[in-house]
């Protein structure tokens, strides 16, 4: 019997999320490229046996020549960190018009296309209503994708991903630092994921039967982000960090930290587990620090 031909896949954006992808794909089955923006991130990920493209998004003379005819895509580079526009996305998509056929996209978008809900149970139905130029920016990336796979007739699916947490993926420098947080009954709902499982998720969706449509991403277990601090600073044996209120907290955090207190929300992830048939590796965040702790410490 034949084997089958391997399939094309390209990881734009392959960081840490894309080599964790990349290494759930056998070589065996499927011909894996990861594009990245420096020649740094193409030594470390060539390193790790994946066929590496630098392209660097933000220049607009950007342009690649693909030695494939069609492929398989997951997009997981960020937007640009102002404005709230998606220039990257809209760049590449570019790059794609009459370069190859493209069968699916899976793209990994945030949560906070929902805004603030103010601690509700949302779905995939809540409307959106970013209230930061991050959620601005990926709706509009969204947006631009969905358009483009309209016009191409391409498959697309839209992981809508909160806190991503994991080995080399925990706030130990930060703790170690003494950084502030916000007080606890003044913290709002926050949502997670650990990074093996949103990698795990990202590969049943390109492979799933169901396309067009879009998940809620999440452990199911919502906390809140001091909650999350104080068990990371427990389980790695550092100091908990000082704790500040709200008019303190302007003046002490960060303008991302703070722009990621604005919003209040709790995700259902039924559908996510029920279509694409996942079974999360780590469905809470004691699992997901007793996995990665040794690794982080």
């Amino acid at each position: 019997m034949q084997d089958k031909p391997q399939k094309t896949v390209l990881i734009v954006g392959c960081g840490d999320i894309g080599r964790r992808v990349a290494a759930l794909l056998p070589a065996s089955r499927f011909d894996v490229t990861g594009i990245v923006r420096s020649d740094a991130s193409r030594e470390r990920l060539a390193s790790t046996g994946v066929k590496a493209v630098c392209l660097d998004l933000d220049r607009r003379e950007s342009g690649a020549d693909w030695e494939c005819q069609s492929a398989d895509i997951f997009y997981f580079a960020p937007p640009p960190p102002v404005g709230q526009q998606d220039l990257r996305m809209r760049a590449f998509l570019d790059t794609l018009r009459g370069a190859m056929s493209v069968r699916r996209i899976v793209y990994i978008s945030t949560s906070a296309v929902y805004g603030d809900c103010q601690g509700a149970w949302i779905t995939e139905a809540q409307p959106l209503n970013p209230a930061t130029p991050r959620g601005h920016r990926r709706r509009d990336a969204e947006q631009q994708l969905l358009a483009w796979s309209q016009a191409q007739a391409t498959q697309w699916l839209i992981l809508r991903v909160p806190g991503i947490y994991g080995p080399g993926k925990l706030p130990l420098e930060r703790l170690r630092k003494g950084t502030p947080v916000l007080c606890e009954e003044d913290t709002p709902y926050t949502n997670r994921i650990h990074a093996d499982d949103l990698a795990a998720i990202c590969v049943a969706a390109m492979h799933s039967p169901i396309f067009n449509t879009l998940y809620n991403v999440s452990d199911g277990h919502p906390g809140n982000m001091t909650d999350y601090f104080f068990r990371v600073a427990d389980a790695a044996g550092l100091p908990r960090p000082p704790v500040v209120n709200r008019e303190e907290a302007q003046a002490v955090l960060s303008p991302g930290m703070l722009s990621f207190l604005q919003d209040s929300r709790r995700m259902d992830n039924s559908k996510l587990l029920r279509e694409l048939g996942i079974e999360l590796q780590y469905p809470d965040l004691a699992a997901g620090l007793a996995a990665c702790f040794q690794e982080d410490i």
